[in-house]
């Protein structure tokens, strides 16, 4: 089928990963409709995590959102699409990530609608979640 894509990983492997994040008020975004329902008409803060099955997602990232979510100031809504299994959904949450290149992990953080926070891969890897977290309540301090 045209516009199908198979994950890339098993989804009974996937879903411990996913409920990370949707166990502590994230939604999950699955297809592009979702995601441009949501990323194309809110005016609302806005977390979105390109979560995935990578070591750095696992170790750092989830960890550091999880530790940042609890601060009082923080976005209205908690996004999550996932890469190697939601293709589509993930490329489009992507499309609206203007001036960044792709990455797994990414924690993207918009206002009013336009993007004005990111922490890229290399934000992330080799990071201890403490210090992500850190950022993460900075830029929700700022924007939220």
């Amino acid at each position: 089928m045209a516009g199908l894509h198979v994950p890339m990983y098993d989804p009974q492997l996937v879903q411990p990963m996913r409920e990370e994040l949707t166990r502590i008020g994230f939604r999950e975004l699955r297809t592009p409709d979702e995601v441009d329902a949501v990323l194309g008409a809110t005016k609302d803060t806005t977390l979105v995590v390109v979560n995935s099955v990578c070591g750095c997602a696992a170790r750092n990232a989830r960890p550091a959102v999880a530790l940042a979510i609890p601060n009082p100031k923080r976005p209205k809504q908690l996004l999550t699409v996932f890469a190697g299994q939601d293709a589509d959904a993930t490329a489009k949450a992507r499309s609206y990530f203007t001036g960044y290149q792709p990455s797994s992990p990414q924690i993207a953080l918009f206002k009013d609608g336009a993007l004005v926070f990111m922490l890229e891969r290399r934000n992330i890897e080799g990071r201890v979640a403490q210090d992500i977290a850190a950022d993460l309540m900075a830029a929700f301090e700022r924007y939220c």
